[in-house]
């Protein structure tokens, strides 16, 4: 016999016997919790275009890390590359263009609340226009060894250096709203 529950409701099992209701899943706490090869979430971008030992940033405005500092980057549109989607939102965020980009790694995020997020981070080694202010985002630069971590998301620090030092990365990260609960990278090179 097999049953399906959902939130809320209870199943009828063969013979007419009624399933009692199951409580609502957990909330994964670790790694270990989340059933990784069957995991999927919105596919993201995110870019760090570096040049002359700094490394373009902005202050998000809005949405998902609002107040947070990060690199330009979001949704990739449907039928969309994660590369032509990271070059879009660049220029969307930041009004400039990324120049000679590479993919860098990619970065897993799964939320508590059942939010996830498959990263494709790149690094560009210049870009065409200057930075601007949007709606989304105020940019600017700063030199890569006074990055300001704390006020970043907490697995910024893990991995960016990977990201300035050449090496590809793979990670996954486990967080409840802003706090990081389990963490793991693997090196690609």
């Amino acid at each position: 016999m097999q049953a399906v529950f959902s939130a809320g409701r209870r199943a009828r099992l063969t013979g007419g016997a009624l399933a009692p209701k199951l409580p609502p899943m957990a909330a994964p706490r670790m790694l270990a919790d989340i059933d990784w090869p069957r995991w999927s979430g919105v596919v993201c971008t995110l870019v760090f275009v570096v040049r002359s030992g700094e490394v373009l940033l902005m202050r998000k405005k809005r949405g998902l890390g609002a107040g947070k500092i990060n690199g330009p980057g979001g949704k990739v549109d449907p039928g969309e590359s994660p590369l032509a989607g990271a070059i879009r939102e660049t220029r969307e965020e930041v009004c400039v263009v990324p120049r000679s980009l590479v993919w860098a790694g990619r970065n897993r995020f799964h939320f508590a609340d059942g939010y996830a997020t498959d990263v494709h981070v790149f690094r560009a080694n210049d870009c065409e226009g200057t930075p601007a202010p949007t709606p989304e985002a105020d940019p600017f630069w700063v030199p890569i060894e006074k990055i300001p971590y704390l006020e970043m998301w907490e697995d910024d620090a893990l991995w960016l250096p990977h990201l300035f030092a050449g090496r590809r990365f793979s990670g996954r990260f486990l967080f409840d709203g802003d706090r990081m609960l389990d963490w793991a990278i693997e090196l690609l090179d």
